[in-house]
């Protein structure tokens, strides 16, 4: 894997499709992301320094940052594109000490490009790494959450620079609920700032290096499309991962209820009418089954790709019609213990008859 030390123009495609494969469908549209860092790249006139996580001191700050909302309302309804630093500044004058670094909230969607967007209006250091390894739709589904990093101090702030900071809550559950009504009455989309943390803190719940995964994962997709090999399978072997099914949306079922996009489409297979798939989602895809059978399920990754050019394709962006390739790909371990399934897997989203059975990488 590259090890990254900055993140220049050169790195921004690939970042957009590395990001979009790893958000299963969430984290934001990433095409507007990307114009976001073109543009700020072009504006500040140098690179965004990268930092491993063993990089930061033990009793430095670092915050969690990202976008939160439905991804159907982040497209309809585009941030001014200062929410966060303003919400990462309302925190250090909160707090009277200043932040070492960004982290990114989670690398799927556009939500692993707009801290990079937010590390250079602020003049920080991004660091490789998250607490997803994908996206996810609430607030304690990462690990820092999931392993004791506590939620408050946060902050949320909108396009009209109202700044909302939550001193104390008792669990990140309530951090969910609270973020998300208010997130609701800002419109549908809002800038979050959580968690604020230690170096030590962070380090010892952090996924390293996905940053540098997601940008490797566009590099494998832009080279696939270079030399025409199929980008999906091209994917499938970088990720240590599988290509589920190959077909075409014939429906899809999607509405916004309580700041999620949440919905269901089903594909059938190219010439064979019969062969179906079927995927839930809430913000991410969920729950896949071909012919009614479950074959992957969170926290593994299912993530819809053009069947041609291996472009990622949101849930937002869904339509009848879409030739499209389904992957499945190998969550982190640190999303498969047992205290991190009790959070992520498929019964912390209401599927209470489906057994995780975790997908065996087909490369080390």
């Amino acid at each position: 894997m590259t090890t990254l030390r900055e993140i220049t123009h050169d790195d921004v495609l690939a970042l957009a499709i590395g990001a979009g494969v790893l958000g299963t469908g969430g984290g934001g549209n990433t095409y507007l992301g990307r114009l976001r860092l073109e543009r700020e790249l072009n504006i500040q006139g140098h690179p965004c320094p990268v930092i491993s996580a063993d990089d930061v001191p033990d009793d430095a700050l670092v915050c969690a940052v990202g976008t939160m909302g439905a991804p159907t309302v982040g497209v309809e309804k585009i941030m001014a594109g200062h929410e966060v630093a303003l919400a990462v500044r309302a925190l250090e004058k909160h707090l009277r000490q200043d932040m070492f670094a960004i982290v990114i909230g989670e690398i799927g969607g556009s939500n692993a490009i707009g801290p990079i967007v937010s590390a250079l209006q602020l003049g920080l250091p991004v660091v490789d790494g998250d607490p997803m390894g994908r996206a996810f739709p609430e607030l304690q589904m990462d690990t820092f959450m999931i392993y004791g990093v506590s939620p408050i101090p946060m902050a949320l702030a909108d396009s009209h620079e109202n700044v909302v900071i939550f001193e104390h809550i008792q669990s990140a559950l309530q951090a969910e609920a609270y973020a998300r009504s208010l997130t609701i009455e800002m419109g549908g989309s809002a800038a979050l700032v959580m968690p604020v943390m230690t170096g030590r803190d962070m380090k010892a719940a952090i996924i390293r290096d996905t940053l540098s995964l997601a940008i490797d994962i566009g590099k494998t997709v832009l080279h696939a499309r270079e030399t025409h090999i199929d980008p999906a399978q091209a994917i499938a072997e970088h990720t240590g991962g599988a290509v589920l099914f190959r077909g075409k949306i014939v429906d899809v079922e999607r509405r916004t209820v309580k700041g999620f996009a949440r919905g269901n489409m089903t594909l059938v297979g190219f010439g064979d009418g019969d062969d179906v798939m079927e995927i839930d989602f809430q913000n991410e895809n969920l729950i896949a089954r071909h012919n009614g059978e479950v074959v992957c399920t969170v926290p593994d990754l299912i993530t819809i790709v053009d069947s041609e050019d291996g472009e990622p394709i949101g849930t937002e962006s869904l339509r009848y019609g879409l030739r499209v390739a389904v992957l499945a790909m190998p969550a982190p371990d640190e999303l498969k213990t047992p205290q991190a399934l009790a959070v992520v897997g498929p019964s912390a989203f209401g599927y209470d008859d489906v057994i995780f059975k975790p997908l065996i990488a087909t490369h080390s």
